[in-house]
């Protein structure tokens, strides 16, 4: 029987979302950094990716890098480094998204021992309060980076919507825009790369309001789950379902739907609240909340509904599907971003690749 449970990786289809992407990104004179984390780097799904034409592999994890060390194109590193892994940055990123300079420093120094030049992207805050400089300090702190021998500043980037929500737009990114084109006066150099956020950023070049120097996009969940971010529409021409959950039943039976005596907390410290609906049929799976948010994976068969679920059980509601389910049969589920990373980083979760 087939190991459940698990998560099925389709990489034609992943393929295919890349080459979309790709194109249409190329048209604006875009290039993409494939971002790898939500997969925790799989090589040979981020091997699809650069078979698909992104120019770069980008991940949030040194962890994650080091499984890329063989796949010949420049890797970034998107979370601000770590000053007590300044060597394996260097070691294992060709380029880093950076927002202290004190980090830069050490990241300089480092690079200077082992005879490279790190590629640094000088991380902009246009609102969305996670990293980056805020924007009368951009061309100070350039100044500095410049100084140093080990490594180059290369670009400036910003994030939206990731922690404060901001949605791109053409006044923030246009922003960006002057801040790299400040620099680029005062120091009379050329940035390589501005790169104007992530898959939240496809929004605005569909309605054709990018700002024209953006030049860089780091995409994850467009590529992977076929949805832009800043609102969730589906990207025409892609798929959604690249990526399935596919657990087992085992158990089958008639039940109440509400729970019968007085309700407390459950196992994660919340009272539950329970519509009642009868008599029902219900399903157990053999998969929890430690491997994934149950409120983010959606039953391919419409007629089912979840219950909810515990640390190790998923309990579903068959009772109006047109199958006849039975114990041991599967059940399919298509992911949103966050069931994925919890499915990809599940040691419980088998990985199998199409």
């Amino acid at each position: 029987m087939p190991i459940c449970p698990r998560l099925e990786i389709d990489l034609g289809k992943i393929k295919h979302n890349t080459k979309v992407l790709v194109d249409k990104l190329k048209e604006e004179n875009i290039e993409i950094a494939g971002v790898t984390k939500v997969f925790c780097a799989l090589p040979k799904v981020a091997g699809v990716l650069v078979e698909g034409g992104v120019k770069y592999l980008a991940d949030s994890r040194i962890e994650n890098l080091i499984k890329l060390k063989d796949i010949e194109v420049e890797k970034w590193l998107l979370r601000l480094p770590m000053q007590s892994q300044v060597a394996e940055v260097v070691k294992y990123a060709d380029i880093s998204l950076n927002s202290e300079l004190e980090t830069i420093k050490r990241l300089s120094d480092e690079a200077l021992k082992v005879n490279k030049i790190h590629g640094i992207i000088l991380m902009i805050d246009l609102g969305d309060l996670r990293e980056g400089i805020w924007q009368d300090k951009a061309v100070e702190i350039a100044e500095e980076v410049i100084k140093l021998n080990g490594v180059k500043l290369i670009g400036v980037g910003t994030n939206l919507t990731c922690y404060g929500g901001v949605i791109p737009s053409k006044d923030n990114l246009g922003k960006l825009v002057e801040i790299a084109e400040k620099i680029e006066r005062s120091f009379n150099i050329e940035l390589e790369i501005i790169s104007g956020g992530n898959s939240s950023s496809l929004d605005l070049l569909e309605r054709r309001q990018m700002p024209e120097k953006i030049n860089n996009l780091r995409l994850g969940e467009s590529i992977l789950l076929g949805r832009e971010t800043a609102y969730g529409n589906s990207i025409k021409d892609t798929y959604q379902d690249a990526f399935q959950l596919v657990a087992e039943i085992v158990e089958l039976k008639e039940k109440p739907s509400v729970p019968i005596g007085e309700i407390g907390m459950d196992a994660f410290g919340n009272k539950p609240v329970f519509e009642d609906k009868g008599i029902r049929k219900r399903a157990i799976l053999a998969v929890g909340r430690q491997d994934v948010n149950p409120e983010s994976i959606i039953p391919v068969d419409e007629k089912i509904s979840i219950f909810g679920a515990s640390s190790d059980h998923l309990i579903i509601d068959v009772t109006d599907s047109k199958k006849d389910y039975n114990v041991g049969d599967e059940v399919r589920f298509n992911l949103e971003y966050g069931s994925l990373l919890g499915l990809a980083t599940s040691e419980y979760i088998y990985k199998k690749i199409l």
